[in-house]
């Protein structure tokens, strides 16, 4: 029998034995037969552990109620733990019993009473522990099911029992809502056999080519970013094309510890000036922004990215539709930096937006972008509007930087 791990990694323990008179208690249970089932000595390894419930003692022999997967609680049956043998199952028992008492009980020793069960708030803990790891590798399995770019996305919470957001849909380009078009083929593209020496499609927008030889990003924030397109002759080795070949590094979804919610940081390290995501939504209108943020603001969130690239016209909504920036939290000292983009579709008012390292970004650490920091790079205190039309509720800013300005909006 396989117990199956739910770890954010999608481990899996190795195969857990069971009895055949376990499995006929089980079918009593739910008034079924082994035949009916086909359960037989030749399959009983097709039966899946799920997670273990409780803990007990009896007559100095440890017991463990495991939860069969495909069954339901009422088939919860109390093995000897010399039955199981799924290591990981095992231990991430043991390591949530460790947090609950920690955190709970100071780090008090005692976890039994009497030495013999389990305290029921303790597997109550366990339970949830579980039931949460399973909810989170489903979800890690639909991201990576939705994403179309070759970065991995991992999710993890080692913090509290939240789970995937419920009102959350996975998207990997603009969503324009009713009303808005999106043009997305361009109408002219370049014929260039070599697009980093000769005369391509930035320098017919009158810019320069963003990138050097290194797929670093090499203009000033505020500068447009013009990438070759569809109709463009050049191939996808292009050194023109970098943002529109997506994530290229495994990312992780978190629960921060300082209470941020969810937060995004790298499982690999990411070299300065290079393109690490891009910032999708619903593309509304101003008008439908404005009223948005007010209820946004009363809730104590913020995901709303104007396109203000040459025109106000229109906002970036990534509330219930987005893609992994959905979860990078703001940093009045951020290591993401704004850029707008122009590949297929050339209308200044609807910009892409990606984000690019600012630094040297070290596995493991947190990503973070500027919330008032938008294509222009300027967040000084005269590029905010504070006019009375935008005029907000205040949301506190808790990035903890030296230089935090105190507020996100």
């Amino acid at each position: 029998m396989a117990a199956a791990g739910a770890e954010a990694r999608g481990a899996w323990c190795v195969p857990c034995l069971v009895s055949l008179d376990t499995l006929q208690e089980l079918c009593r249970k739910e008034k079924l037969t082994c035949k009916s089932i086909g359960i037989t000595k030749r399959n009983l390894n097709n039966y899946e552990v799920e997670y273990l419930c409780d803990y007990k003692v009896v007559k100095d022999m440890e017991y463990y109620l495991v939860k069969w997967k495909g069954w339901p609680d009422s088939t919860n049956t109390w093995e000897p733990l010399q039955n199981l043998k799924c290591p990981l199952l095992l231990q991430q028992f043991s390591n949530d019993k460790h947090n609950y008492l920690s955190r709970v009980k100071k780090g008090k020793a005692i976890t039994l009473n009497n030495n013999k069960t389990l305290k029921p708030a303790i597997a109550e803990y366990i339970v949830k522990k579980a039931k949460q790891r399973i909810a989170l590798q489903r979800w890690q399995d639909e991201l990576n099911r939705r994403k179309n770019h070759k970065g991995m996305i991992f999710v993890e919470n080692t913090v509290d029992l939240e789970g995937p957001p419920s009102d959350f849909y996975y998207i990997n380009e603009y969503k324009p809502t009713p009303g808005i078009s999106l043009v997305n083929e361009a109408t002219f593209g370049c014929s260039c056999t070599d697009c980093f020496f000769e005369k391509c499609c930035p320098a017919e927008a009158g810019v320069l080519l963003a990138y050097n030889k290194n797929q670093q990003i090499k203009i000033p924030p505020g500068t447009p970013i013009y990438e070759c397109n569809s109709r463009c002759q050049c191939g996808p080795d292009c050194p023109n094309r970098i943002v529109q070949k997506g994530t290229q590094y495994s990312l992780c979804i978190f629960r921060t510890s300082n209470g941020c919610g969810w937060g995004v940081k790298t499982l690999v390290k990411i070299k300065r000036m290079s393109f690490v995501m891009e910032y999708v939504g619903e593309v509304i209108t101003s008008e439908e922004a404005e009223r948005r943020g007010q209820l946004y603001d009363n809730k104590g969130i913020t995901y709303l990215f104007d396109l203000d690239y040459e025109s106000d016209e229109f906002t970036v909504d990534a509330a219930r539709y987005g893609n992994v920036s959905h979860f990078v939290n703001h940093s009045c000292d951020p290591n993401l930096q704004v850029f707008n983009v122009f590949i297929d579709n050339l209308d200044t008012r609807l910009p892409r937006i990606a984000l690019f390292s600012t630094r040297t970004i070290n596995a493991g650490e947190e990503l973070t972008f500027d919330y008032q920091m938008k294509g222009s790079g300027d967040t000084s205190s005269d590029s905010v509007d504070y006019s009375p039309a935008k005029k907000r509720v205040r949301t506190v800013c808790r990035c903890g930087a030296v230089t935090c300005r105190g507020y996100l909006n």
